[in-house]
């Protein structure tokens, strides 16, 4: 039984953060004891986080719980202020799971270990931070954390374009942060009152609208940049095509969901009577990132920028849900969050298995490895049909949850909502296109339906040598590689593992979601009924693409 005297969801951070300044003394040579090491403080803390939650964390409540407050700045009126609701509680859980499965797909890398595991049990204590923030500076610190060692993640362990992408990163998130901090003080230093930074307080506060609007602007701006939304996304593919697939898991699950996770609970949360105005302008926005990402993954032949493409298109949902006005809309945004998490984490992860033993990004050069990789090719497969919303799968339950809601809101004109549900659509027919089209090109090739043997181009003068005196050359479809630098198997039975841990969540979601919409539909819709309640007070004349009184 967890003590109620005992900061337990301090501990939450604090027990990856200090753990990863360890790091540095542990005897080790090879990076076998700090593998072992960062994966046991990362499991230790998940099970603390689940613990936690079972015990302390009540679903029905939509106010903050397990709050834990300290003075730190006095003077302004900073506090170490942490606490969770139904809007941070499943993307605590998330960013845990995501993290942990990562450093557990982690297990070989050898350059550089101890710089590798310290930066990782920081980007894991951040996440947390940013999801347990109850004081706005607080957020705008652990939020500027993050982006430390996913800079060097990218930059150290990526591919041949690591410093181009991992600068781009930085740049686009720390240009944008900035409003954050702006907005902060603003909201701060307004209204009746002492000055304070905390969210629970700010939120009974009412700012005019003069101010919500220009804050909501720069709020929306930081955060969309971070969620990858048009025309703020190009870092993204960026990002992933370099990143190591361990980096690109915590990339697409976790991260994306931070800018999301800021337009609910500070646009929404503290600035309702802008989001009436804005609104509109998410859900246009939202189904253009539904259609464009999902033509933009058309045209690319590398396996990672296309799915990066992907998540572009499905974070559109979340756009649409967040800004539906109504309760299911705004769920299934936030089980849109949870399920593109999971997905997200299993593509990339099975992504970096195939690199592992082709050695590139190529799909046209992967050909017919399904028939030498049937376990791989099962179970991307079963995460490409998730992706796709096949009924079944969580995909499938959180867009028609978003579809309904959008659907159905009384808010927007009929011939509104009926443009973005007709091109939301599209984007859902178009998915299945470009996902299981990479899958016949990764698995089969271009050489599917044909009698014919793969041929390998051996124009490289090494490999041909070899293949002519011992026939040593390993093939995948046309991309040929030495056996030392090949893994010529399937999936080992770690591999399997983190896939399936997945695969599970992903089923079991798809199947019954009220599993995760029970644990934050109070919060949720509480904070759907404050703006709807500012959608009252606003002329809706001024709205455009409303109804008319």
């Amino acid at each position: 039984m967890l003590t109620d005297s005992f900061p337990w969801l301090t501990t939450t951070f604090a027990l990856p953060f200090l753990a990863a300044f360890l790091v540095p003394i542990i005897p080790d040579r090879d990076g076998k004891v700090l593998r072992w090491y960062a994966l046991s403080v990362a499991i230790a803390d998940l099970v603390l986080i689940c613990v936690l939650f079972w015990q302390k964390y009540d679903p029905q409540l939509a106010t903050f719980q397990i709050a834990e407050k300290f003075t730190w700045i006095p003077q302004i009126g900073v506090s170490w202020a942490v606490s969770v609701d139904g809007m941070s509680m499943p993307l605590v859980l998330l960013a845990a799971f995501v993290t942990t499965l990562s450093l557990l797909s982690a297990w070989q890398v050898d350059r550089k270990p101890r710089m590798f595991y310290f930066l990782m049990l920081i980007l894991y204590a951040a996440q947390i931070g940013v999801f347990i923030s109850q004081d706005l500076l607080l957020f705008f610190i652990m939020w500027e954390l993050e982006l430390i060692p996913v800079y060097l993640l990218v930059c150290i362990w990526g591919g041949p374009q690591r410093q181009y992408a991992a600068t781009k990163f930085l740049f686009y998130t720390a240009a944008a942060s900035i409003f954050i901090l702006v907005a902060a003080f603003a909201l701060a230093f307004t209204g009746p009152g002492p000055i304070t930074f905390d969210i629970a307080e700010l939120g009974l506060k009412d700012f005019p609208l003069a101010l919500e609007l220009p804050l909501y602007a720069g709020l929306f701006f930081a955060f969309g940049v971070k969620l990858a939304a048009l025309p703020f996304h190009t870092w993204l593919p960026d990002a992933h095509g370099e990143a190591s697939a361990p980096v690109s898991m915590i990339l697409a699950g976790v991260l994306l969901k931070m800018g999301a996770y800021g337009i609910m609970r500070l646009n929404m949360g503290l600035l309702p009577d802008a989001h009436i105005y804005f609104a509109p302008v998410l859900v246009t926005l939202g189904v253009i990132n539904i259609i464009y990402g999902a033509l933009a993954s058309f045209a690319q032949s590398n396996m990672k920028r296309r799915l990066a493409y992907s998540s572009v298109s499905h974070m559109g949902f979340v756009l649409i849900g967040i800004a539906s006005f109504t309760d299911i809309g705004i769920n299934g945004a936030m089980l849109q969050m949870i399920s593109h998490g999971l997905i997200a984490s299993v593509l990339f992860f099975l992504t970096g298995v195939t690199y592992d033993r082709t050695h590139t990004m190529t799909m046209k050069d992967m050909g017919s490895i399904g028939m030498f990789m049937p376990k791989v090719f099962a179970l991307y497969t079963t995460g490409v049909m998730a992706s796709i919303a096949l009924p079944g799968m969580s995909g499938f339950a959180s867009e028609v949850t978003v579809f309904i809601g959008i659907a159905t809101s009384d808010f927007y004109s009929v011939a509104f909502r009926f443009a973005i549900v007709f091109l939301g659509a599209v984007g859902v027919i178009l998915t299945p296109i470009y996902l299981l089209s990479m899958v016949r090109e990764v698995f089969y090739g271009s050489f599917y339906g044909s009698k014919e043997v793969p041929a390998c181009d051996l124009t490289d003068p090494e490999l041909r040598e070899d293949f002519i005196i011992n026939q040593a050359a390993v093939c995948f479809g046309t991309n040929c590689i030495l056996p030392g630098e090949a893994a010529f198997i399937d999936a080992r039975p770690r591999e399997v593992a983190i896939a399936l841990s997945f695969l599970v969540l992903i089923i079991g979601l798809g199947c019954y979601p009220k599993i995760a919409m029970q644990a934050y539909d109070t919060t949720t819709i509480a904070v759907n009924q404050e703006v709807v309640n500012a959608y009252g007070q606003v002329r809706q004349s001024q709205i455009v693409g409303m109804n008319l009184p």
